[in-house]
């Protein structure tokens, strides 16, 4: 297969420009994919179907407070069921599930983790107020991570 160099130099400049962290193109039989190193954070994925294609607003990070070692004993603590994304709002466009002081119910959406571009609503276990976000929008998160706590 004979590459394209031009087309690569663009779809690199177009990952820049949008903050994207990979493309991928077709035509016919052909196919090009551009990766580049994902920053910390650098942002959602990008777009398709229910997927966000837009820049992601502006989510308040985690407050400063006890260490997250504090909360690993609390019986409020929600932990990430699965290795992924975490995202605290819907989309980019809208405000965050949940704020540190907020009242929720059992069934309440938290936060939704990405895996595998399934996204996987974690709801409250418990009804309660919303003592300490553990995590900041778009981080990634690992198995049994602590999230948020409820008290």
């Amino acid at each position: 297969m004979q590459v394209d160099t031009a087309l690569v130099r663009e779809l690199a400049e177009l990952l820049d420009s949008t903050q994207l962290t990979e493309i991928e193109v077709a035509d016919g039989e052909r196919r090009i994919r551009v990766v580049r190193k994902p920053q910390a954070f650098a942002g959602p994925p990008p777009a398709v179907g229910n997927i966000w294609a837009v820049a992601p607003a502006a989510v308040a990070e985690a407050p400063a407070g006890p260490a997250i070692d504090d909360w690993k004993s609390h019986a409020g603590l929600v932990r990430s069921p699965i290795v992924g994304t975490a995202y605290l709002t819907p989309d980019p466009t809208s405000p965050p599930f949940i704020t540190e002081g907020q009242a929720v119910k059992e069934g309440d959406t938290l936060l939704i983790v990405e895996a595998m571009k399934v996204m996987n609503p974690i709801t409250a276990p418990r009804a309660g107020t919303i003592k300490r976000i553990c995590i900041r929008n778009e981080q990634p998160v690992e198995y049994d991570e602590p999230l948020v706590v409820i008290e």
